[in-house]
């Protein structure tokens, strides 16, 4: 049984026991504008203890602000008693709340086409504030006064760019103002869930209309400032055609739709050490020596800020400090390049290789010598087992320490770059290593 059928059961269910229960919020908007709807959100007139009640299977998660989740087979719904929110002291969630009627509900939602509810009996929308208007207008506008809106919960402006981004719809002009006027006071919301509207922005299906409306809004320079940072840091313009570095990570981003959060962020964060390392040099070109190892700690720092996981940070510095590495993949020697190829984050960097050419000057020549790569070279080939291990060595009577480390490193170089072929042409080479290492002539 799927989704939607399972959330109208639940609404049946409430119906049946005397309540009033419709679908609402992003499901019901993308029912207006024909998209399928991944998660089914209820809104009910029963209260959090009549839910319970009436379903065998519940979590109790947001009860104090009228919310429990219903669990139907595998599926999890979020079953909400209408509510009337009152007197928003944090600028992130209301002090307290009423229990009230479908109407009060809608009125007290953020945007236009978030405050839309639906009937499945009768599959008819209930549109107390013009949501479907504005979704035949593709309009992003707030239900009221928009500092109100904002005034209330801060994150709504972050909300607003993401909404009009991954719709692809326009941001209402008062809308638009007020986020404007209001864009310094995001700072009063936590990095967590900055962080998320962030991620939800970036890896939607238009990443670069997101940095637009980022930058439009006013928001970029509050929460990004580093991509600010890199408007009017000019580029080579043999390397670079399309301009300075924000106009390159802008086109870099058109090329992605629904990324991966790493493709993402390595993406937006490949070149934001160019400013920091720009330099022209006596024959009048511009460099940015070490911009890749100066990116990758700045990207460090604002995903720190950001409070992205240990694993999300160390994937997405890779895919910055080694993204100048590419360059070189038809001239390394073979160890090398098995290496770069046994990064976890290898095949997301090049990935991000592949846009970040089409994003310049257009050449994948060495894109394509590194998917021929993949395709010819055997995982064993690229991560093979070794033939010495410590233990190896230490049969030999080499002792532990770091010469044994040496030769082990120097071993693997040597398997890697396919000088030998068996096991036993390995251990000759280290006992005639060990030997004139012990007895230097």
């Amino acid at each position: 049984m799927n989704k939607r059928r399972l959330a109208a059961g639940i609404v049946r269910d409430l119906r049946a026991a005397g309540h009033e229960a419709y679908f609402v919020g992003g499901c019901v908007r993308d029912l207006v504008l024909k998209r399928k709807p991944y998660d089914f959100d209820i809104a009910t007139s029963a209260t959090p203890d009549q839910v319970e009640k009436l379903f065998p299977r519940t979590l109790a998660v947001g009860k104090a602000f009228g919310v429990i989740i219903v669990r139907a087979e595998n599926e999890s719904f979020e079953v909400a008693t209408f509510r009337e929110d009152f007197e928003y002291l944090d600028g992130r969630r209301p002090g307290r709340v009423a229990f009230s009627t479908a109407k009060a509900d809608a009125l007290r939602r953020d945007f236009t086409v978030n405050g839309l509810f639906y009937d499945p009996v009768s599959k008819k929308v209930l549109d107390w504030v013009g949501g479907q208007a504005d979704a035949r207008r593709k309009l992003i506008r707030t239900i009221g006064k928009p500092l109100d809106r904002f005034k209330e919960d801060k994150l709504r402006m972050l909300r607003a760019v993401r909404f009009a981004a991954n719709l692809g719809f326009k941001i209402d002009p008062a809308t638009l103002k007020a986020i404007q006027k209001m864009r310094k006071e995001i700072k009063v919301v936590s990095a967590e869930r900055v962080r998320d509207e962030l991620v939800k922005l970036f890896t939607g299906p238009h990443p670069a209309q997101g940095l637009d409306w980022l930058d439009k809004s006013g928001l970029l320079p509050v929460v990004l400032p580093e991509i600010e940072a890199l408007k009017g840091c000019e580029q080579p313009k043999q390397y670079h055609p399309e301009g300075d570095v924000y106009k390159h990570t802008r086109l870099l981003l058109a090329h992605l739709k629904k990324p991966s959060i790493t493709l993402a962020f390595g993406a937006l964060l490949h070149d934001i050490g160019k400013p920091r390392t720009s330099k022209t040099d006596k024959t009048g070109r511009i460099r940015f020596n070490g911009h890749d190892l100066v990116g990758a700690r700045m990207a460090e720092e604002v995903l720190t800020r950001l409070k992205f996981s240990n694993d999300a940070k160390e994937d997405i510095k890779a895919c910055v400090e080694w993204h100048m590495q590419f360059k070189d993949a038809p001239q390394m020697k073979p160890a090398t390049l098995k290496r770069m190829m046994q990064r976890r984050t290898f095949e997301t960097e090049l990935e991000q290789h592949r846009v970040d050419c089409l994003a310049s000057h257009g050449n994948l020549k060495i894109w394509r010598f590194l998917r021929k790569k993949i395709r010819t070279l055997s995982q064993e080939e690229i991560r093979p087992e070794p033939f010495l291990r410590g233990r190896d060595l230490i049969e030999l009577g080499i002792p532990p320490g770091p010469r044994m480390g040496e030769l082990l490193k120097a071993a693997e170089e040597k398997q890697l770059n396919g000088d030998w072929k068996t096991r036993e042409d390995a251990l000759a080479w280290v006992k005639t290593a060990w030997s004139q290492r012990k007895n230097p002539s």
